[in-house]
């Protein structure tokens, strides 16, 4: 039988049973050493839009973290589709070599967070104040929140052989994300940071990158399990390179919204996911137009 400090709870502020609180110690929310790793994260996102916390998770729980997800992967709905970097339709009006035109593979797995039983540790580490505190600071926000979504918000990841996600933007301002299970191969994970604004979508730019006819603005991350990655996606073209052998790329995607009850678009849950639900046919009647302009 669970005890109630066992599972997912919004109140929680105490981690120190899977957080590394020695070098992040959430408990006290104004040491100088957490206040120390906030400015440096900061720093790091104000600069090429990406910050990694090493070592977040305690050694300690490492393979726990590994062998719930691993079980989780089971459950994962695969879907392979034919995408260009900002998810949209062909346009045949478009020059061939206009980025919104190449079309690229992108084969993945998603546990969603319907399926993530409250006890597992991303769900408890999801939920807490003390993360959600973390977070906000890290990016200079007030305060964030959970996903109203009931199938976003908490997912899984799951790259099996042979997979990957190419390069592509994120419609959210911000993704947190944490490596569970390395790939034998490939999984890398690689970016261009600030390559469009809101007053320039730099479709040249793109282009030379996705055809690899220009590899200067791409950078690469060693990630490794238990590391907690924070990233600006909206601006910084990236994807996750193929996996390859026999383990999965696993990996936990917390994500946060700067307002209160925000649900995927209707169209997009169900091409990652596989369905939708009741939340999503109702929001998709209030959904207003970017205000940044960009293509999503």
């Amino acid at each position: 039988m669970l005890n109630a400090d066992q599972l997912a709870d919004a109140e929680r502020l105490d981690l120190s049973a899977f957080v590394n609180t020695e070098r992040y110690p959430l408990d006290d929310p104004n040491s100088s050493s957490l206040v120390e790793v906030i400015e440096s994260a900061r720093r790091d996102l104000d600069r090429e839009g990406c910050a990694v916390l090493r070592g977040f998770l305690h050694p300690s729980v490492l393979e726990q973290a590994r062998l719930e997800s691993a079980r989780m992967a089971e459950k994962s709905f695969f879907n392979t589709r034919q995408v260009n970097a900002y998810f949209t339709a062909d346009d045949p009006s478009l020059p061939d070599d206009d980025p919104r035109r190449i079309f690229m593979t992108r084969t993945s797995g998603f546990v969603t967070r319907d399926m993530i039983t409250a006890d597992s540790l991303i769900h408890r580490l999801y939920v807490s104040r003390a993360m959600k505190s973390l977070v906000a600071r890290c990016l200079g926000e007030e305060q964030i929140y959970e996903y109203a979504d009931p199938f976003a918000g908490l997912v899984l990841n799951v790259l099996p052989d042979g997979t990957q996600q190419p390069w592509h933007y994120d419609t959210n301002e911000f993704i947190v994300t944490m490596m569970t299970q390395q790939p034998e191969a490939g999984g890398v994970f690689e970016y261009c940071p600030g390559i469009r604004t809101p007053q320039d979508e730099n479709y040249s730019g793109v282009r030379a990158v996705i055809r690899e006819d220009d590899s200067t603005p791409v950078k690469r991350l060693d990630l490794r399990p238990g590391d907690l990655q924070l990233f600006k996606g909206r601006f910084s073209l990236h994807r996750v390179s193929e996996v390859q052998g026999d383990t999965p790329r696993l990996t936990a995607i917390f994500a946060y919204s700067q307002q209160p009850g925000v649900v995927g678009k209707l169209e997009r849950t169900r091409q990652l996911y596989g369905r939708v639900a009741e939340q999503h046919i109702q929001a998709e009647a209030r959904y207003a137009e970017r205000t940044d302009g960009l293509i999503d």
